[in-house]
């Protein structure tokens, strides 16, 4: 779970840097909405390497232990995102300044995608069977005290300096954090199923080519289920800050506060939720979250249209503790126990990060509807991603142990 916030941090750092202030520092354009649409282009980047992160993580994960995958994973997003602390601006040497970005951006997108499979199946291998909903959920917890940690970081950092030491401080910071991040991760033991698959000869040569060939229509409903949770987060965050001060409606620091709370409420939600899935299982908790996506989409633009401080903040924690959560919660479970041990790795790597090249052009897709139709067209996409995930979920099968029978099938079976 720390080693997860810490590479979460590194990730949303670089989404609210983008919203905030990228857009005048590395993009030369005197429109504020070129601007942002080019910071947003950048955001996108990360998020289109991010399954090329996730193959090569599931498939070293599935041949020499999700351990090791979890170590590389820190030191590349750490290097990373500290490098970008230390980029010059496009007014020091011009067009330079955005290419360096893009590919410490690429850099970022490999590494983050190579984070979360290792971590989950930490947690959902070491568990016992009829708990994995709730150990599941807590390496999930790290996504939130990331952006908590990274929105505070923004909050504080704006009240400590000024001009570019404003956005760079958060970033360079992030040594400090990943050298905690590896100091925990060496002392964790290897994932008890991985050993088992070791001890049986049971190691692929090529499981991430197996996993594609194989489960290739379980890869893509994931893909599918994830689009509410993933998609609403990055519109309900990055896509929001840039909507407050685009229609002159409230200071971005409305947002942040919002995505704190939302994050800290998180904290809990999570364990909440994944606990709930072990009692009436991962579907029931699922269609919580993208059924909640469907009808707060339109509420939700309204609330933040008001320009009022509290209904902003408001807003966004809820979108934030009701959209995203439930859903988020049971990925780690819900997903593992489609795939065989053998592929596991490879084949939650690759749905989780497919989604993700779809969620990163979300942002940059917000922005272009609202300077097309205004606020109701990033409103609408919100709830067409609800539908899209709930309209999957009825072809994914239930796994939970109460809800089909017990005991339950092993999850290495």
């Amino acid at each position: 779970m720390i080693g997860t916030a810490v590479e979460s941090y590194d990730f949303f750092i670089y989404g609210t840097a983008s919203a905030a202030y990228f857009g005048t520092v590395f993009f030369h354009s005197e429109n504020a909405l070129v601007g942002v649409l080019a910071s947003f282009a950048t955001l996108a980047v990360g998020f289109l390497f991010r399954p090329l992160g996730g193959y090569l993580a599931g498939h070293y994960g599935d041949r020499l232990g999700r351990k090791k995958v979890l170590m590389w994973s820190l030191i590349v997003m750490g290097v990373a995102t500290v490098l970008v602390g230390v980029l010059p601006t496009y007014a020091q040497v011009g067009a330079l300044a955005p290419i360096l970005l893009i590919l410490l951006r690429i850099v970022q997108g490999i590494g983050f995608g190579a984070e979360w499979g290792g971590a989950v199946l930490m947690a959902v291998e070491h568990a016992p069977e009829k708990r994995r909903g709730f150990f599941g959920a807590v390496p999930q917890i790290g996504i939130p005290a990331g952006l908590l940690l990274a929105n505070g970081a923004f909050l504080l950092s704006n009240a400590l300096f000024e001009g570019d030491w404003v956005w760079r401080a958060p970033f360079l910071a992030s040594v400090v954090m990943v050298g905690a991040g590896m100091f925990i991760r060496m002392r964790v033991a290897e994932s008890p199923e991985f050993a088992k698959m070791e001890q049986a000869g049971e190691i692929r040569r090529q499981p991430a080519l197996d996993a594609i060939r194989q489960d290739w229509r379980v890869i893509l409903r994931i893909v599918t289920l994830r689009l509410a949770e993933t998609g609403g987060y990055y519109v309900t965050t990055s896509f929001m800050l840039s909507y407050v001060v685009l229609a002159s409606l409230a200071d971005k620091q409305n947002v942040l506060i919002g995505t704190m709370v939302g994050s800290a409420l998180g904290l809990v939600s999570h364990l909440a939720f994944g606990a709930l899935s072990d009692r009436i299982g991962r579907k029931p908790v699922f269609l919580i979250g993208s059924v909640f996506t469907i009808v707060f989409g339109i509420p939700m633009f309204l609330l933040v249209n008001t320009g009022v401080g509290i209904a902003i903040v408001v807003a966004v924690a809820l979108g934030l503790l009701f959209s995203h959560d439930p859903i988020f919660a049971v990925e780690a479970s819900w997903f593992s126990e489609q795939f065989p041990r053998d592929v596991r790795s490879s084949g939650i790597s690759l749905g989780y990060n497919g989604a993700s090249v779809v969620a990163g052009l979300l942002p940059f897709l917000a922005v272009a509807l609202y300077g097309w139709v205004g606020w109701i067209g990033p409103a609408l996409m919100f709830c067409a991603l609800g539908v899209i995930s709930t309209v999957a979920a009825r072809f994914v099968r239930e796994t939970a142990p109460v809800r089909v029978g017990s005991p339950a099938e092993p999850v290495a079976a």
